[in-house]
């Protein structure tokens, strides 16, 4: 079965969290939510999510992809944690899908991994980081095995998007019916 991790941090945006768990969960997608540290996480807007587990608990398993929530606190808590990082770039390197919306795509670029390519995100979120990515306004953007989407308003476009890259276009076709799309 495809195992996916969703790090959940303060300050994330809840939308685009509980949209990506829902829509993956929805296509049998194995989804293991994570705390920076152990206990509920606080999203932007006061809503209280669970996680699964912390992430110290799940360092050493395996995953199809890592996707990142985004939330400007959130995101920024995401990249000043070396463990996210870490896995962002073990992930990667293997070929992994590494994927990030709305302000997580900054957690991508302190990882190194947005160097030569095609992102987005959202606005103004990436105008001012170093590098030579090619930023499009496109809602979600595929390049290899990086995807990125822009924010709240996307999040379903983004989770079916990574449903149909783990799971094929049937099951994202089937998904996207259920939900009378």
């Amino acid at each position: 079965m495809v195992k996916v991790l969703v790090p959940l941090a303060a300050g994330c945006e809840e939308i685009e969290a509980v949209t990506i768990i829902d829509i993956l969960r929805r296509a049998g997608i194995e989804v293991i939510t994570v705390g920076l540290v152990p206990g509920p996480v606080h999203a932007s807007r006061g809503v209280v999510l669970l996680p699964d587990s912390d992430l110290d608990a799940v360092l050493q398993d395996a995953f199809d992809m890592i996707v990142l929530p985004g939330g400007m606190l959130g995101s920024e808590h995401l990249k000043n944690d070396s463990r996210i990082l870490a896995l962002l770039q073990s992930l990667a390197t293997a070929g992994h899908f590494v994927a990030a919306i709305c302000a997580a795509p900054m957690v991508l670029h302190a990882a190194g991994l947005l160097q030569g390519r095609r992102v987005t995100s959202f606005p103004g979120v990436l105008d001012e980081l170093a590098g030579s990515h090619v930023y499009l306004n496109d809602r979600v953007v595929v390049d290899g095995n990086i995807v990125t989407s822009r924010g709240p308003g996307t999040a379903m476009d983004f989770a079916l998007m990574l449903v149909e890259l783990l799971v094929g276009q049937d099951a994202r076709e089937r998904v996207e019916e259920e939900l009378v799309r």
